[in-house]
């Protein structure tokens, strides 16, 4: 089901070819983005156009840009909640906004299951997430039935594959 946050684009082949290659290459330019369609691809077009598609993307959703720092600066973990059902009501909207709006947090998400609200945070030191959970709990220990904490060790992939993106144009969303 869409909703209104949901982009509304019509992926043309080059658009699909672009966002593969800045998969690969988030440093790439315009200029050289078209030089790559028509080495690669045998597409003719100017680099004003390839700037053009990459900007109306970017404004429409198509993709999101976020800085990621390497992960040797930061330790990483998956937290995942339960909240208490007996307090939820009351207590779910700002336990869920102080998670949503830690900067610590990269990613926040629902998964299906037991209702289990997961996201994937950044510290700059285990300090400093042991000094977030006992804040969190200190703030919303009552909504909080369950919080798992797992420390994510040797990341040995952390990028989209370009490949992925071919499903874009082809209409297997």
């Amino acid at each position: 089901m869409a909703s209104s946050d949901d982009p509304d684009w019509e992926f043309k082949e080059r658009d699909v070819l672009v966002l593969r290659e800045l998969s690969r290459d988030p440093q790439l330019s315009s200029r050289d983005l078209a030089h790559i369609l028509e080495e690669t691809y045998g597409i003719d077009v100017s680099h004003v156009t390839v700037s053009e598609s990459i900007r109306g993307m970017r404004e429409e959703g198509v993709f999101r840009e976020a800085i990621i720092p390497n992960e040797e600066y930061f330790h990483f973990a998956l937290f995942e909640f339960k909240f208490d059902p007996e307090h939820f009501d009351a207590e779910w909207r700002p336990a869920m906004e102080f998670i949503r709006d830690s900067p610590n947090t990269l990613f926040y998400f629902l998964s299906d299951g037991t209702y289990q609200w997961k996201s994937v945070m950044m510290f700059p030191t285990r300090q400093s997430q042991s000094r977030w959970i006992h804040e969190f709990y200190k703030q919303h220990g009552r909504a909080v039935d369950n919080l798992r904490n797992s420390m994510v060790h040797n990341v040995l992939k952390f990028r989209t594959d370009p490949e992925i993106l071919e499903s874009l144009h082809e209409g297997g969303r």
